[in-house]
Parts: structure tokens; sequence; C-alpha cells
């Protein structure tokens, strides 16, 4: 969507994937993969994952997308989200989050976490790096390249929101200080 055509009266819905948004989903997050901020994703892997997207719409064009991956009834993780350069810092992206958001409390799933480069911007959407006893997430990159050999400690970013009105039996979630 050029910035030229882009209406910004015109509403944006966020809304689950469907089928026909195969093709678009791959095109939308084609320039992030090239700018190796998401991984590549293959047309049978989007199908296979669609379930857990949301997509952003605007004039009928998908301007922004995440999805919301389920490891347990305990724990998700926001991934694959972007929203196209020229719609940035206008609010699709935080309304794209609150979509997963919505779908873990439904499912009640107890912490959601995104591991990212953009840490204000989750920060601003409620995320924050508080664990239990400070505890982290460390990763391993394994490859060729001289970056991949080195073990990054990541904090996992986890929504408060959940903690109200909800008693979590191990108390993971606790509100920012």
């Amino acid at each position: 969507m050029e910035p030229e055509t882009w209406n910004p009266a015109e509403p944006v819905v966020v809304r689950p994937a469907r089928g026909g948004d195969i093709k678009a989903l791959s095109a939308l997050i084609a320039p992030f993969v090239e700018q190796r901020k998401l991984l590549p994703r293959t047309i049978d892997e989007l199908a296979l994952l669609l379930p857990n997207y949301f997509v952003a719409e605007c004039s009928g064009r998908l301007v922004g997308c995440v999805a919301l991956e389920v490891y347990s009834a305990k724990l998700a993780e926001l991934r694959s989200l972007v929203v196209l350069p020229e719609l940035q810092g206008r609010g699709v992206g935080k309304l794209l989050v609150q979509a997963c958001i919505d779908r873990a409390r439904d499912e009640e799933i107890l912490e959601v976490m995104a591991i990212t480069s953009a840490e204000e911007f989750f920060r601003s959407c409620g995320f924050d790096f508080t664990l239990p006893g400070e505890r982290k997430r460390c990763f391993c990159r394994r490859g060729n390249s001289e970056e991949s050999q080195v073990v990054r400690g990541q904090a996992r970013f986890r929504q408060e929101s959940f903690q109200a009105g909800k008693r979590l039996r191990n108390r993971s979630l606790r509100p920012r200080t």
C-alpha cells in the first residue's frame, strides 16, 4: 500500500486468517524475510500454520499479520508480527497483539511470550521481562556463521494483563512496579 494511496480514515480490521489469505500473507512477510527479521515460510508451512494467524486488513489489502503459537495450556508465543512500514506507529501492531492476547485468554493460556528485537513496542503492549526468580531463557543458535555460534540470553516477554481477575497457581506473572 503506497503511502499516498492509504487513507487514514479507512478502518483497519483484525480477523483470523483464512485460506484465501495465504498468497497475500506470503507476499506480506517476504520483505521482512529478506531483511532477516522473520524466518522464511513456504506456502505449505503458511497453510499449516494458518489457524494460528491473525491478519490486519485495510481497504481489502493485508497490512499486517501475527501468529499465536500455542505450546501448552501454560505457554504460547507471539510470532511473525509484521505491519507494512507505512502503517507502523498507527496502532495496527497493537491491534494484532491484542487479538492474540484475547485468544490466549479465551483458551486459558497462562503466559504469552515474544522473542523480539522490538522491545519498546512489546513493553508498550504490556509485556515485560519479569520472571519468577529473574530467570531467563537462553538460546543457542546452530549454524555456520560466527554470529550463530554465540549463545544469547533472551528474556521472555509476558503479558501482565493475564493476572487481572485470575489466580495463577504458580504465580508466574506479577505486575510491573
